[in-house]
């Protein structure tokens, strides 16, 4: 059978499973032009936590402090019951809070549902939208390249982005590229995930891309190797070319800390190579991570390394790019921003009384976990679709069980690629689970149909693209593929002017906190998406890794415990030392569970990124001690 799988990923790959008496054997698909008939391990995983023992089957109702199972008509009369109480009075105070822990079409029209009902909603994101908007006021839209032109690059410039953890196929693509003739210099604070797919590493501390692409622009200009065509074609210029001479390249060397020869062999890149610029969502996470990747916008731009073959500017696109929502009615909802969605609750006027959280363990993964975990339980009632009893769902009222995938048809496309996946179901679910469209629509007939919601075929077949076969047909195929454009922004930018829109300053750094020295990286891990990890399949004490040269690592006891340790809190870790790591940075790759003692967000403070809709998880510095003594 034909499959894909609709995790938050990338790749979006498309799946072949074949079911035998040893169970289901899952592999990619070789007809996909990504796939290429590749899975990584988070497919298999996956088979794991379909059948789980920690898996909840049932509807679950906190009573006094315990759970208790419940059936289907007693959970959605009670969600039911509540729901219309809250919006006869207003529906304000209903949350809805939904992100990408599961992906495709179902799920974009669940959500429309509760946005049709009146309620509060969010904006911003905990991934990916400080870059999203860099790149809007820019180019005036979301685009890049087809993924696969990177094949043409003679150079490719990584700034920052971890592939081995974050894309298999964009692996692939880039290990084929190298053997064909393409270099990789890689921009980042170090770690062995680098070394397998660079020729160069430029070692830069965290947060300061925005210095180094300033710094390089500078040589740029001043050798009179900037394109004159695309300086043109530049809105602000001057302002910008004053910027640019406003420091000197000492002055950003020191704010960069990139030695000058790298920063000339950058600048030698970008002037007589035209590299594609490949840009990591993690240089967004920071303070002024907008500007980080401005900056880098318009180094490029201005060098001439955009709008064409084997250049190009890629961070990502919307994994929504190639379906038609124009069907669902627009809403207009007051919105919380979701980075820092409890401060959000806490001060609201009107307050929230009921909060129903799909697709997401937000409070494992957004910042300050602790405290977002004591709003959540003020409030009156929450309800948390989930197959497991993760940090959110340690919080809820009521816990409803979903569908997983491989359990529930759907369509998903990629923000990597342009293929658009039909994800067929392949295994029956367990009898006590139901999809979130099936929940939506029995709450919607409980409430009197306010909401019209047509079939889930018909679903599918409305959020088709024009250029898409028919539904049955992509059933069959399992996939299809949407021709774009190979190469964007050739002639102009998606702005009404159709000028590249020149960033206008730069701010400085923020002070460092000398209690705190190491700038904290809460990196993706490899195995697993987000928080999707099974209780048993936690590494506990956590592992974190550092430079042995790190501040404060000489004094460490190691027969002794060692604590990981920022101004909210402090959490045991398994320390490893990586010489090539800056010594200023400490690594912790992110999603284990703070209620079985990891979740790494509760040592981090819930603030925004200066586009305020990104979480600035990479500003927060911390330190190791071996004492606990009394809590920070």
């Amino acid at each position: 059978m034909r499959t894909a799988c609709t995790k938050d990923c990338p790749d979006a790959c498309s799946l072949l499973v074949t079911q035998s008496e040893k169970g289901l054997s899952i592999s990619g698909n070789p007809e996909h032009p990504i796939t290429r008939g590749m899975t990584c391990g988070k497919i298999h995983q996956h088979l794991r936590r379909l059948n789980s023992k920690n898996r909840i089957t049932a509807p679950l109702r906190k009573e006094d402090g315990q759970w208790r199972e419940i059936c289907w008509d007693e959970a959605l009369d009670f969600c039911a019951e509540r729901l219309r109480r809250v919006l006869d009075q207003d529906p304000d105070r209903l949350l809805f809070i939904r992100d990408g822990g599961a992906r495709g079409v179902s799920k974009e029209v669940a959500a429309w549902f509760f946005k049709s009902l009146g309620c509060t909603a969010t904006h911003g994101s905990l991934c990916d939208e400080t870059g999203i908007r860099a790149f809007v006021q820019d180019f005036g839209s979301l685009k890049h390249n087809d993924i696969r032109d990177l094949a043409q690059a003679s150079w490719i410039v990584n700034w920052g982005k971890d592939i081995p953890a974050s894309s298999t196929h964009l692996g692939a693509l880039i290990h084929t590229a190298r053997k064909n003739g393409t270099r990789v210099v890689s921009i980042c604070p170090g770690g062995r995930s680098y070394r397998n797919f660079s020729d160069r590493i430029i070692t830069l501390a965290p947060g300061r891309d925005r210095f180094l692409a300033l710094a390089v622009l500078k040589i740029l200009q001043e050798n009179n190797q900037l394109d004159p065509a695309r300086q043109e074609q530049a809105w602000n210029i001057r302002e910008h070319r004053d910027i640019v001479e406003r420091y000197s390249l000492q002055e950003l060397q020191e704010q960069s800390g990139v030695g000058l020869e790298d920063i000339q062999g950058l600048a030698d890149i970008y002037a007589r190579s035209s590299p594609a610029s490949l840009i990591g969502w993690g240089v967004q996470r920071h303070y002024f991570g907008g500007e980080n990747i401005r900056w880098i916008n318009s180094l490029a731009w201005l060098s001439g390394a955009v709008g064409r073959s084997g250049s190009g500017v890629y961070f990502n696109i919307s994994s929504n790019h190639l379906l038609d929502f124009s069907w669902l009615a627009p809403t207009h909802n007051r919105s919380f921003c979701l980075p820092v969605i409890g401060q959000e609750i806490e001060k609201a006027d009107p307050g929230i009384d009921l909060a129903w959280i799909s697709c997401s363990n937000v409070v494992n993964q957004a910042p300050d976990s602790r405290y977002l975990a004591k709003v959540f339980r003020g409030i009156d009632m929450l309800v948390v679709v989930d197959a497991f009893l993760t940090d959110t769902a340690a919080c809820a009222d009521l816990i409803l069980p979903p569908a997983l995938m491989w359990e529930e048809e759907d369509l998903v496309g990629s923000c990597m690629h342009h293929g658009l996946q039909y994800a067929a179901p392949v295994l029956a679910p367990p009898p006590g689970v139901r999809s979130d469209l099936r929940m939506v629509k029995e709450l919607n007939h409980r409430l009197g149909e306010p909401v019209r919601l047509p079939p889930r075929d018909r679903c599918f077949e409305n959020s088709l693209p024009p250029d898409a076969p028919d539904l049955k047909t992509l059933k069959a195929q399992g996939f299809t593929w949407i021709e774009q454009e190979a190469v964007v922004y050739a002639n102009k930018t998606d702005h009404p002017d159709g000028r590249f829109h020149l960033i206008g300053g730069i701010s400085p750094e923020p002070p460092s906190d000398p209690a705190y020295p190491l700038r904290l990286l809460s990196l993706i891990n490899k195995n697993f998406i987000h928080s999707q990890i099974l209780p048993a399949e936690h590494a506990l004490p956590p592992r974190v890794e550092v430079n042995p040269r790190a501040p404060g690592v000489a004094e460490l006891e190691w027969d002794e415990k060692i604590f990981l340790v920022s101004p909210l809190g402090r959490l045991e870790v398994d320390l490893v030392l990586d010489p090539s790591l800056d010594p200023g940075v400490l690594v912790y790759r992110r999603g284990d569970w703070m209620r079985l003692g990891g979740g790494v967000n509760q040592l981090i403070k819930a603030g925004l990124t200066d586009l305020g809709v990104g979480a600035a998880y990479y500003q927060q510095q911390v330190r190791l001690e071996n004492v606990k003594t009394t809590d920070p």
